[in-house]
C-alpha cells in the first residue's frame, strides 16, 4: 500500500489533491537566494505561458532572511515555509504542497532554465514516472560546474549509481529533474539533506518506475555568494548513502567472498600442509582462512540485518519473490537449530582433539596435528555461536515488521 506524503509540521499549504486544470507545479529549494529566485520564478512561469501548460510555482522556503518570499510572492509563485532545514527538507515541503498532477523540481540559483522544462512534461505526459536532467548529455557552460564535479565526483558516483542499483541514470545527481507526484508519494522518501537526490533515483529504480532521461544546458551559478554545496563533504554524504543503500555491495559480496576463500583454505589445509609449486603453507595460512572465514560470516550477516532494517523502515521496497523466499526461511528458530548444530559439530572436534591427548596420557602433542582440530573446532564454535545470537537479533528486527505486513 502506498503511502501518501503529508506537509510537515510547520509548513504552510494545504497539500490538497490538484484543483481541476492545474498540470506541473515547479518546486525550487530556497535559502537566501535573493539575487536570482526572481529570474528563476519568471522563468518557469514564462515556460507556462509559451508552451500553453497550466502550471504554478511553489518555493520551499528553508528559513531565507534576505528577503526570498517576498521576492517570489510578488511574481506570484507560493511560498511554503519548511522549518527543518536541508536541501531533502526544502523539498519534501515543497512537493507536499504542490497541486499538479507533474511536478518539476530545480535550484533556484538559475543554473537550471526553467523556461527549458518542456521535454520533461513532454516525457511526464508520454507516461514517464521520473525524468532525469543530463548535464553530460547536454551542455555545462564555462565555469558552470568545478573540475572535481565534472571530471570525478558527479561520473563516479554516477558509475557507481549504475552498478550499485542498475540505474539507468547518466547524470545521477542532476538537480533538475520532473516526476509524477503520486509515483513520488510512493517512493516514501526520508532524508533531507543532499542525500535527497540520491535516495529518490534509487527508490525510482527499486520500485521499477519508468524513466526518461532530457539532455539539459547547466549555466554558471548566478549568485555572488559561494554554493551551499561542499564538495568532499557532499561527495562522502551521497556515496556514504549510496553503500548504505545497498548491503548487497557494502556487506553480502566482500561477505561472500571472504566466506568462501577462507573457509575453503582452511578446509584444504585441514589434512596436513599444502605445496603449490616452491611455496608450502601451512598453520599461519590456516589461522589467516579461519580469521577470514569469521569475518566474512559476519559481514553476510550484517547484510542480512541491513535489508531487513531498511525494508522494515521503508527505505528499501520488497522487491522480489526471492526476498520474500529467503526471509520466510530466515525465522528464529530455524537459525537457533542450525547454530546449534554448528555448535554441537564444534563440540566434537573438541572431543576428537581431547580423545587424541587421552591416547598420548595428556602428554605433549605435535602442535602442527593438533592445531588443525583446535582451529577447526573454533571456526564451527564461533560461527555457531553467531548463527544463534544473530538468529535472536532478527527475530527482534522482524517484529515490526510482521506487524507492519499484519496492518
Amino acid at each position: 500500500m502506498s503511502t501518501v506524503l503529508r506537509a510537515p509540521a510547520g509548513v504552510e499549504g494545504d497539500g490538497r489533491a490538484a484543483p481541476p486544470g492545474v498540470e506541473v507545479t515547479v518546486v525550487m529549494p530556497c535559502l537566501n537566494e535573493a539575487e536570482t529566485i526572481g529570474r528563476c520564478v519568471e522563468k518557469a512561469l514564462r515556460a507556462f505561458r509559451e508552451h500553453g501548460i497550466s502550471g504554478e510555482v511553489v518555493i520551499g522556503d528553508n528559513g531565507s532572511t534576505d528577503g526570498s518570499q517576498e521576492i517570489a510572492r510578488r511574481l506570484g509563485a507560493r511560498v511554503v515555509d519548511v522549518p527543518a532545514r536541508g536541501y531533502g527538507a526544502a523539498l519534501l515541503g515543497g512537493v507536499a504542497a504542490a497541486r499538479g498532477t507533474y511536478v518539476v523540481m530545480g535550484d533556484s540559483d538559475d543554473s537550471y532554465d526553467f523556461a527549458a522544462i518542456l521535454p520533461f512534461v513532454e516525457q511526464l505526459r508520454a507516461g514517464a514516472e521520473l525524468v532525469m536532467g543530463n548535464r553530460f548529455r547536454g551542455e555545462i557552460k564555462p565555469g558552470a560546474m568545478p573540475f572535481l564535479h565534472k571530471y570525478l565526483g558527479n561520473p563516479a558516483l554516477s558509475r557507481l549509481g549504475r552498478l550499485f542499483f542498475k540505474c539507468p541514470a547518466g547524470d545521477f545527481h542532476c538537480g533538475l529533474r520532473a516526476f509524477r507526484k503520486d509515483a513520488f508519494d510512493r517512493m516514501r522518501l526520508q532524508t533531507t539533506g543532499m542525500e535527497f537526490a540520491s535516495e529518490m533515483v534509487i527508490k525510482s529504480t527499486l520500485l521499477k518506475q519508468k524513466f526518461a532521461e532530457v539532455p539539459i544546458t547547466l549555466h554558471k551559478d548566478g549568485r555572488s555568494r559561494p554554493p551551499h554545496l561542499r564538495t568532499w563533504r557532499d561527495g562522502w554524504r551521497h556515496l556514504r548513502f549510496m553503500l548504505l543503500f545497498s548491503p548487497r555491495w557494502l556487506f553480502l559480496i566482500p561477505g561472500v567472498i571472504l566466506f568462501a576463500l577462507g573457509l575453503g583454505s582452511a578446509l584444504a589445509l585441514l589434512g596436513g600442509p599444502l605445496r603449490v609449486g616452491g611455496l608450502v603453507f601451512d598453520l599461519n595460512t590456516l589461522v589467516l582462512g579461519a580469521a577470514a572465514a569469521l569475518i566474512g560470516y559476519q559481514l553476510i550477516i550484517f547484510a542480512v540485518f541491513t535489508k531487513i532494517f531498511a525494508i522494515t523502515e521503508g527505505l528499501h521496497p520488497p522487491r522480489t519473490h526471492l526476498y520474500k523466499r529467503i526471509f520466510r526461511g530466515l525465522t528464529l528458530e530455524s537459525g537457533v537449530v542450525a547454530g546449534a548444530a554448528l555448535v554441537l559439530a564444534g563440540l566434537g572436534v573438541v572431543g576428537v582433539a581431547v580423545g587424541q591427548w587421552w591416547d598420548h596420557d595428556f602428554g605433549q602433542l605435535d602442535p602442527r596435528v593438533t592445531m588443525r582440530w583446535t582451529i577447526a573446532a573454533l571456526l564451527l564454535l564461533t560461527i555457531g555461536a553467531q548463527t544463534v545470537f544473530a538468529s535472536f537479533f532478527l527475530g527482534v528486527l522482524t517484529l515490526r515488521r510482521k506487524r507492519l505486513a499484519a496492518e
